[in-house]
């Protein structure tokens, strides 16, 4: 179990997953320390990849586009 949730490493991606955000192919956002606290950062990474999605990170957040279109970069 992961420390500090009362969720599985597995229970805790289920429910991001699961979130009408991401069921919509929307963006959503989680924290990077949270990300690393309670699955890891390869396990999650790895479920990216089984999902065809992509993930950014930046000051400490995690913008994950659960969906499989490009990324294109503004600016």
């Amino acid at each position: 179990m992961a420390v500090g949730s009362p969720l599985s490493p597995a229970a805790w991606l289920d429910d991001i997953f699961a979130s009408k955000a991401a069921i919509r192919g929307q963006v959503i956002r989680r924290n990077a320390r949270d990300i690393e606290k309670f699955v890891g950062r390869q396990t999650f990474e790895n479920e990216l990849k089984r999902l065809g999605f992509q993930a950014a990170e930046n000051a400490g957040q995690v913008i994950i586009f659960c969906n499989r279109e490009p990324i294109r970069r503004i600016a």
